[in-house]
Protein backbone atom coordinates (compact mmCIF):
# COMPACT_ATOMS: atom_id res chain seq x y z
CA UNK A 1 0.00 0.00 0.00
CA UNK A 2 1.10 3.20 -0.76
CA UNK A 3 1.08 6.17 1.20
CA UNK A 4 3.17 9.40 2.59
CA UNK A 5 7.05 8.95 1.55
CA UNK A 6 9.18 8.39 4.16
CA UNK A 7 12.06 11.14 3.88
CA UNK A 8 15.29 10.28 5.74
CA UNK A 9 17.04 12.88 7.49
CA UNK A 10 20.71 12.81 8.47
CA UNK A 11 21.46 13.74 11.94
CA UNK A 12 24.41 16.01 13.68
CA UNK A 13 26.38 14.25 15.97
CA UNK A 14 28.98 14.84 19.05
CA UNK A 15 31.99 16.13 17.02
CA UNK A 16 35.41 13.94 17.89
CA UNK A 17 37.51 16.57 19.54
CA UNK A 18 34.26 17.20 21.77
CA UNK A 19 36.08 17.07 25.43
CA UNK A 20 32.91 17.46 27.19
CA UNK A 21 32.60 14.36 29.37
CA UNK A 22 29.19 13.78 27.96
CA UNK A 23 28.13 10.97 26.16
CA UNK A 24 27.88 11.14 22.22
CA UNK A 25 24.54 12.21 21.02
CA UNK A 26 23.07 12.35 17.92
CA UNK A 27 20.97 15.73 17.31
CA UNK A 28 18.63 17.64 14.81
CA UNK A 29 17.38 20.83 14.61
CA UNK A 30 13.33 20.38 14.72
CA UNK A 31 12.93 23.18 11.60
CA UNK A 32 14.19 19.89 9.12
CA UNK A 33 11.30 17.59 10.29
CA UNK A 34 8.68 20.17 10.55
CA UNK A 35 9.63 21.05 6.82
CA UNK A 36 9.81 17.95 5.29
CA UNK A 37 6.18 17.15 7.35
CA UNK A 38 4.86 20.57 6.01
CA UNK A 39 5.74 19.16 2.79
CA UNK A 40 3.52 16.13 3.28
CA UNK A 41 6.73 13.33 3.45
CA UNK A 42 7.17 11.28 7.04
CA UNK A 43 10.83 12.16 8.23
CA UNK A 44 13.20 9.40 9.31
CA UNK A 45 16.06 10.15 11.08
CA UNK A 46 19.13 8.60 9.92
CA UNK A 47 22.50 8.65 12.59
CA UNK A 48 25.90 7.47 11.83
CA UNK A 49 25.48 4.83 14.84
CA UNK A 50 22.99 2.62 13.12
CA UNK A 51 24.82 -0.82 12.44
CA UNK A 52 24.77 -1.31 8.47
CA UNK A 53 21.55 -4.06 8.38
CA UNK A 54 19.48 -1.52 10.27
CA UNK A 55 20.61 1.73 7.59
CA UNK A 56 20.05 -0.33 4.12
CA UNK A 57 16.46 -2.10 5.95
CA UNK A 58 15.88 1.57 6.31
CA UNK A 59 17.56 2.98 3.05
CA UNK A 60 15.15 0.56 0.94
CA UNK A 61 11.97 2.41 2.90
CA UNK A 62 13.00 5.54 2.03
CA UNK A 63 11.23 7.55 -0.82
CA UNK A 64 13.77 10.77 -0.32
CA UNK A 65 16.99 11.73 1.60
CA UNK A 66 17.98 15.30 3.51
CA UNK A 67 21.52 15.95 4.10
CA UNK A 68 21.60 18.64 7.44
CA UNK A 69 23.79 21.19 8.35
CA UNK A 70 26.84 20.93 10.93
CA UNK A 71 30.33 20.39 11.73
CA UNK A 72 32.71 20.51 8.82
CA UNK A 73 33.62 17.91 6.66
CA UNK A 74 37.28 16.86 7.28
CA UNK A 75 39.61 18.23 4.47
CA UNK A 76 41.69 14.78 4.25
CA UNK A 77 38.36 14.00 2.07
CA UNK A 78 39.45 16.58 -0.43
CA UNK A 79 43.14 16.11 0.22
CA UNK A 80 43.82 19.29 1.41
CA UNK A 81 45.41 20.03 5.02
CA UNK A 82 43.53 21.39 7.57
CA UNK A 83 42.86 24.97 7.55
CA UNK A 84 43.12 26.17 11.95
CA UNK A 85 39.42 27.64 11.28
CA UNK A 86 38.50 23.86 10.74
CA UNK A 87 35.47 22.87 13.23
CA UNK A 88 33.03 20.30 14.42
CA UNK A 89 34.14 16.96 12.27
CA UNK A 90 32.59 13.68 12.82
CA UNK A 91 34.68 11.26 10.69
CA UNK A 92 31.49 8.75 11.96
CA UNK A 93 29.04 11.12 10.04
CA UNK A 94 31.22 11.84 7.03
CA UNK A 95 32.02 8.27 6.14
CA UNK A 96 27.94 7.96 6.90
CA UNK A 97 26.40 10.96 4.79
CA UNK A 98 29.78 10.77 1.60
CA UNK A 99 28.44 7.00 1.22
CA UNK A 100 24.80 7.84 1.25
CA UNK A 101 25.21 10.98 -0.98
CA UNK A 102 26.95 8.73 -3.35
CA UNK A 103 24.29 5.83 -3.21
CA UNK A 104 21.16 8.36 -3.93
CA UNK A 105 23.09 10.06 -6.73
CA UNK A 106 24.10 6.57 -8.15
CA UNK A 107 20.61 4.58 -7.62
CA UNK A 108 17.89 7.68 -8.23
CA UNK A 109 16.64 8.19 -4.98
CA UNK A 110 15.65 12.51 -4.87
CA UNK A 111 18.16 14.46 -2.75
CA UNK A 112 18.04 17.69 -0.88
CA UNK A 113 21.55 18.88 0.21
CA UNK A 114 21.42 21.53 2.89
CA UNK A 115 24.66 23.89 3.91
CA UNK A 116 27.31 21.15 5.31
CA UNK A 117 24.94 18.65 2.80
CA UNK A 118 26.23 20.32 -0.15
CA UNK A 119 29.78 20.55 0.58
CA UNK A 120 29.31 16.63 1.23
CA UNK A 121 27.72 16.14 -2.02
CA UNK A 122 30.44 17.86 -3.80
CA UNK A 123 33.03 15.68 -1.47
CA UNK A 124 31.64 12.97 -2.80
CA UNK A 125 31.48 13.46 -6.15
CA UNK A 126 35.01 14.27 -5.74
CA UNK A 127 34.98 18.13 -5.17
CA UNK A 128 36.76 20.24 -2.65
CA UNK A 129 36.27 22.92 -0.64
CA UNK A 130 36.91 26.89 0.48
CA UNK A 131 37.81 25.90 4.09
CA UNK A 132 37.48 29.54 5.64
CA UNK A 133 35.72 31.81 3.25
CA UNK A 134 37.16 34.92 5.70
CA UNK A 135 40.46 33.59 4.14
CA UNK A 136 39.30 32.50 0.74
CA UNK A 137 37.07 35.96 0.19
CA UNK A 138 39.04 38.10 2.36
CA UNK A 139 37.32 41.16 0.44
CA UNK A 140 33.65 40.06 0.67
CA UNK A 141 31.17 42.29 2.51
CA UNK A 142 28.60 39.20 3.09
CA UNK A 143 27.99 38.02 5.81
CA UNK A 144 28.05 34.45 5.09
CA UNK A 145 28.51 33.40 8.98
CA UNK A 146 24.95 35.89 9.87
CA UNK A 147 24.64 37.00 13.31
CA UNK A 148 20.91 37.73 12.82
CA UNK A 149 18.60 35.22 14.01
CA UNK A 150 18.36 32.27 11.27
CA UNK A 151 14.66 33.12 10.18
CA UNK A 152 16.06 36.27 9.14
CA UNK A 153 17.36 36.04 5.29
CA UNK A 154 20.03 38.74 5.27
CA UNK A 155 21.61 38.47 1.72
CA UNK A 156 20.67 38.20 -1.92
CA UNK A 157 21.29 35.10 -4.11
CA UNK A 158 21.14 35.24 -8.19
CA UNK A 159 19.91 32.27 -9.45
CA UNK A 160 19.80 30.31 -13.27
CA UNK A 161 16.02 29.44 -13.90
CA UNK A 162 15.74 28.88 -17.88
CA UNK A 163 16.85 24.93 -18.27
CA UNK A 164 17.97 24.55 -14.63
CA UNK A 165 15.96 21.81 -12.66
CA UNK A 166 16.35 23.62 -9.25
CA UNK A 167 15.83 26.90 -10.85
CA UNK A 168 12.31 25.85 -11.72
CA UNK A 169 12.08 24.78 -8.46
CA UNK A 170 12.92 27.73 -6.87
CA UNK A 171 11.32 29.74 -9.28
CA UNK A 172 12.68 33.29 -9.09
CA UNK A 173 15.63 34.39 -10.58
CA UNK A 174 16.72 36.19 -7.02
CA UNK A 175 16.19 35.25 -4.00
CA UNK A 176 17.19 36.58 -0.46
CA UNK A 177 18.42 33.65 1.80
CA UNK A 178 20.17 32.90 5.53
CA UNK A 179 23.24 32.26 5.85
CA UNK A 180 25.18 30.33 8.50
CA UNK A 181 28.47 28.69 7.03
CA UNK A 182 32.04 29.28 6.94
CA UNK A 183 33.03 26.83 3.95
CA UNK A 184 31.45 26.52 0.89
CA UNK A 185 32.10 24.59 -2.63
CA UNK A 186 35.44 25.42 -4.35
CA UNK A 187 36.16 23.20 -7.46
CA UNK A 188 32.59 21.35 -8.30
CA UNK A 189 32.14 17.43 -7.61
CA UNK A 190 31.80 15.38 -11.20
CA UNK A 191 28.33 16.13 -13.13
CA UNK A 192 27.08 19.09 -10.52
CA UNK A 193 26.26 22.25 -11.98
CA UNK A 194 26.35 25.73 -10.34
CA UNK A 195 23.10 27.19 -10.44
CA UNK A 196 22.89 30.21 -7.84
CA UNK A 197 25.78 32.26 -6.49
CA UNK A 198 26.21 35.17 -3.55
CA UNK A 199 27.23 38.95 -4.60
CA UNK A 200 30.90 37.94 -3.83
CA UNK A 201 30.74 35.03 -6.03
CA UNK A 202 30.07 32.28 -3.85
CA UNK A 203 28.18 29.62 -5.06
CA UNK A 204 24.79 28.92 -3.21
CA UNK A 205 23.30 26.01 -5.19
CA UNK A 206 23.79 23.33 -7.75
CA UNK A 207 21.84 20.71 -9.38
CA UNK A 208 23.02 17.78 -11.54
CA UNK A 209 21.50 17.70 -15.08
CA UNK A 210 22.59 13.66 -15.82
CA UNK A 211 21.30 12.17 -12.64
CA UNK A 212 18.62 9.46 -12.91
CA UNK A 213 16.73 11.28 -9.80
CA UNK A 214 16.05 14.83 -8.53
CA UNK A 215 19.02 16.10 -6.98
CA UNK A 216 19.48 19.87 -5.29
CA UNK A 217 21.93 21.26 -3.04
CA UNK A 218 21.35 24.96 -1.57
CA UNK A 219 23.79 26.63 0.65
CA UNK A 220 21.19 28.32 2.83
CA UNK A 221 18.65 27.00 5.41
CA UNK A 222 15.57 26.84 3.89
CA UNK A 223 13.90 24.38 6.39
CA UNK A 224 13.84 28.01 8.74
CA UNK A 225 12.60 29.90 6.23
CA UNK A 226 9.38 27.80 5.08
CA UNK A 227 7.13 29.89 6.67
CA UNK A 228 8.11 32.94 5.63
CA UNK A 229 9.39 31.63 1.76
CA UNK A 230 7.53 29.78 -0.95
CA UNK A 231 11.47 28.74 -2.81
CA UNK A 232 12.22 27.22 0.40
CA UNK A 233 8.87 25.66 0.76
CA UNK A 234 9.23 24.45 -3.20
CA UNK A 235 12.34 22.89 -2.17
CA UNK A 236 10.56 20.12 0.35
CA UNK A 237 7.61 19.63 -1.79
CA UNK A 238 9.80 19.12 -5.21
CA UNK A 239 11.98 16.55 -2.39
CA UNK A 240 8.56 14.52 -1.56
CA UNK A 241 6.86 14.23 -4.59
CA UNK A 242 9.94 14.12 -6.91
CA UNK A 243 10.01 10.39 -8.36
CA UNK A 244 12.06 7.91 -7.03
CA UNK A 245 14.08 5.90 -9.47
CA UNK A 246 15.69 3.01 -7.68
Amino acid sequence: MSGPALVGITTSVTADDYLGGDPHRAHLNRAYVLAVQQAGGIPVLLPPYLNGSTLDALWDRLAGLVLTGGGDVNPQRFSEPRHDAVDGVSEARDVLELELAARAVRQGLPLLAICRGIQVLNVALGGSLHQHLPASYPDSRIAHAQQAPREYATHDVKVTVEDTKLGAVLGAPELRVNSLHHQSIKRLGRGLRDVAWAPDGVIEAVDMPEAPGLVMGVQWHPEDLVGRDPAARNLFTALVTAPNHR
